[in-house]
């Protein structure tokens, strides 16, 4: 029994360790915490093993940057999922960060100049159960170009226009892209938690007011009438670029104005049907701040051309 245990132990401390999972205050090997080691430790190990890697995606880096995601909250929860946190879908070449289940305070965010519209209340709390990998970018125009043949954007003929988002994409159109992928979109509410990463304010800077907008948003007040290039300015503390602003993004859900009065407080999938899909996120071409605020929520079937997306992928 006690070689059983040795070796359980080892192995378990080895496996933690190559999934980046260290317990300092138990021995290594009680991966569940009951103060024993024995068997139940390892089916828990083989389980996260056998979940940590996707045929879909090529591991870039197993744990948390914490220069990456700041918030310790959040890498926690990310380590714990036992999934790989930065991976590149294989088939894309999209950069994908997983974002951990989590509860969260949707709606309302207003700002120090502006406050909500009804369609953002009441406040209600969400819990998300599933982890899922969200595009650590917006999808650029040479993305969506080598999946469907063409490319639609307006701003498509600069230098730099490659690693632009693509834009004037309709959400009609991007279920062409999904089905060749196997990528989607995400749900309303996954977007929100993912671009709040742990904030609750209307900027996800962890401010109210808009004297620091430029440094994580290209709006109206500074993209110089156009896209730019993802990935220029701060992330969030998931570590995910322009979830404000440069293109806004649409989500899976239909819109309804005052859905959040009956959403499910678990794993709200959006109304079964509608007129319009959801949008969100404010772009380049926002010139009232108000639209920039993390809850605000926009409408449209349409391809604008300040209207792009981000590609989420379950594990």
């Amino acid at each position: 029994m006690k070689t059983t245990t040795v070796i359980i132990g080892l192995t378990l401390a080895v496996a933690g360790a190559a999934h980046g999972q260290f317990f300092p205050e138990r021995d290594p090997a009680d991966v569940n915490g009951d103060g024993l080691i024995n068997a139940a430790d390892l089916a828990e190990v083989m389980g996260k093993w056998g979940k940590a890697e996707q045929p879909w995606a090529a591991v870039l880096e197993r744990c948390p940057d914490p220069n990456v995601v700041t918030n310790e909250e959040l890498r926690q929860a990310i380590v714990a999922t036992g999934l790989p946190w930065r991976v590149v879908d294989i088939g894309t070449g999209i950069e994908m960060l997983l974002v951990p289940p989590g509860t969260f305070m949707m709606g309302c965010s207003a700002s120090d100049e502006y406050g909500c519209g009804d369609d953002e209340l009441p406040i209600h709390e969400v819990t998300l159960t599933k982890a899922f990998y969200l595009g650590r970018y917006e999808v650029t125009q040479s993305q969506w170009t080598a999946v469907m043949g063409t490319n639609p954007s307006i701003f498509r003929d600069d230098p730099d226009s490659p690693s632009r988002p693509v834009e004037k994409v309709s959400w009609y159109t991007l279920q062409g892209f999904e089905a060749a992928t196997g990528l989607r979109l995400p749900t309303e509410a996954e977007w929100e938690y993912a671009a709040r990463a742990g904030t609750s304010t209307a900027f996800n800077n962890g401010m109210n007011d808009a004297s620091q907008l430029g440094s994580i948003a290209w709006f109206g007040g500074n993209s110089k009438g156009q896209t730019h290039a993802v990935g220029q300015l701060s992330a969030n503390a998931f570590g995910l670029h322009d979830m404000h602003g440069n293109v806004a993004e649409w989500c899976e859900d239909w819109y309804d104005g005052e859905y959040y009065a009956n959403s499910p407080a678990t794993d709200p999938p959006g109304p079964v049907t509608g007129n319009y899909h959801v949008f969100r996120g404010g772009s380049w071409w926002v010139t009232n701040i108000d639209e920039m605020r993390i809850s605000d929520r926009g409408a449209s079937n349409f391809n604008y051309f300040w209207l792009g997306f981000r590609a989420a992928r379950n594990p």
